[in-house]
């Protein structure tokens, strides 16, 4: 695994576990935490469950930080149905529309070709975020059909790109 990616003085490194604890600050209703974990993340949660739910040591899981050390976004990769499925993204609450969920997914895009020989990457977002939504499209991702016997196909959008791999 890589150790990290520096873009413009912030860096995506590979999440530690003094991180969940700054994670677990950012939600604080059981909306937001679905919103981001799914239908399934359990609320109120302590720092068990809450790494439980995240998957935490099952996946590549990352952060983002600034050039001043401060924690900005979180997402996470995996293999998902012969894709790069780009999972629980997001940025810190007070971080939000300044660019740095595009940063994100980007610099997540850039390792996940490092981690996976696959040729799509796919994320699924819900309908009613828009923000996400224009950030995912504005990136090249396009809705897909979503997957079959998945749940939430009322709520959510499937988004898909093609990998473009460094020549």
């Amino acid at each position: 695994m890589s150790t990290g990616l520096v873009v413009e003085d912030w860096r995506l490194k590979p999440a530690i576990d003094e991180d969940i604890d700054e994670l677990m600050g950012w939600f604080d209703t059981q909306r937001s935490i679905n919103e981001w974990g799914g239908p399934n993340f359990r609320y109120p949660f302590d720092r068990e469950t809450f790494v439980e739910d995240c998957h935490w040591p099952d996946m590549a899981t990352y952060c983002v930080y600034s050039e001043k050390k401060i924690m900005c976004a979180f997402g996470q990769l995996y293999e998902r149905d012969r894709r790069i499925n780009l999972a629980r993204l997001i940025a810190h609450p007070h971080m939000r529309g300044q660019g740095i969920g595009r940063r994100l997914v980007t610099m997540l895009m850039t390792i996940g070709v490092e981690l996976f020989e696959l040729k799509e990457y796919s994320l699924f977002v819900y309908r009613d975020n828009a923000p996400a939504l224009k950030c995912y499209q504005s990136l090249g991702f396009e809705m897909h059909d979503y997957p079959p016997d998945e749940s939430m196909a009322d709520v959510c959008y499937y988004l898909t790109r093609s990998v473009v791999r460094p020549e």
